[in-house]
């Protein structure tokens, strides 16, 4: 039986910068400010609950500039997560920001893509370009998991629970993948950075950390097919996010958005 989920998109960071480093064609003026946020997901159904990427460390922030509020871990106990009981964590795939802190998850099973793997631990990383996203210990670490019987592997779509289902589009990684999952108002995509901002879209231009352009532009477009409407896409870092959905509580706003709910004014 299909089981709804309830969405949270949690946001534990953000990065200063302008338009030129969000798009690889940058729209005029190149030097416009675009920030943007880092997030971590939790879909939490009647019997199963996922957690979606597991962000970045104090440190990771640190070395790379980025602005950190919060532990994305810790940040899970603001939608009732616990982050020592989840038992399914999907990683997208494995850039510093999104498969961090996995020690954190002692009795999870982390999902990930085969290609992805492949393509961290293989030869397209002698190339400063195509590893400088990833973090040497978080590859370890995953690595180690493995190891440790944790790791369960996924070649291309399937289905993680009724409800709840995992895609693979590569274009920013090799093993890019994304997470649709069925809500009280139907079939919303989180997409991760499968679609970094609604504008490299809508305006088909995409981010420029890439692997295969084309590869990321279909899977814009596999993004948009499998979604119930626009308004059921959520991108993986744009601040819009925020600012579209409601919070759970007051004190929440600005920090954790309920996805699964319509956009405000809709």
């Amino acid at each position: 039986m299909t089981e709804a989920y309830k969405l949270y998109a949690i946001k534990y960071g953000t990065h200063a910068r302008t338009a030129a480093r969000n798009f690889m064609q940058p729209p005029d003026p190149h030097d416009a400010p675009y920030p943007i946020d880092y997030y971590v997901w939790a879909c939490v159904s009647e019997n199963h609950t996922v957690v979606v990427d597991t962000g970045f460390t104090k440190a990771a922030a640190e070395s790379r500039g980025r602005d950190w509020h919060r532990c994305p871990v810790d940040s899970l106990k603001l939608v009732g997560v616990d982050s020592t009981e989840v038992t399914d964590v999907v990683i997208t795939h494995m850039h510093y920001d999104h498969g961090g802190n996995l020690d954190r998850f002692p009795k999870a099973t982390f999902h990930i893509q085969d290609q992805e793997m492949a393509h961290m631990t293989g030869r397209h990383m002698r190339y400063p370009v195509l590893r400088h996203s990833y973090d040497i210990e978080d590859v370890c670490s995953i690595v180690r998991e493995l190891y440790n019987d944790r790791v369960e592997f996924h070649d291309g779509d399937t289905e993680l629970f009724p409800g709840l289902t995992l895609h693979h589009v590569g274009g920013h990684t090799q093993g890019m993948m994304f997470v649709r999952a069925w809500t009280e108002r139907g079939w919303v995509v989180l997409a991760s950075d499968a679609m970094h901002l609604y504008a490299n879209w809508l305006d088909r231009n995409p981010y420029p950390t890439v692997v295969h352009i084309g590869d990321m532009l279909e899977g814009h477009r596999k993004v948009a097919r499998l979604a119930d409407s626009p308004d059921h896409v959520i991108p993986g870092h744009d601040p819009r996010v925020m600012d579209r959905y409601p919070a759970p509580s007051e004190d929440l706003k600005d920090i954790v958005a309920r996805v699964d709910l319509p956009p405000r004014g809709t």
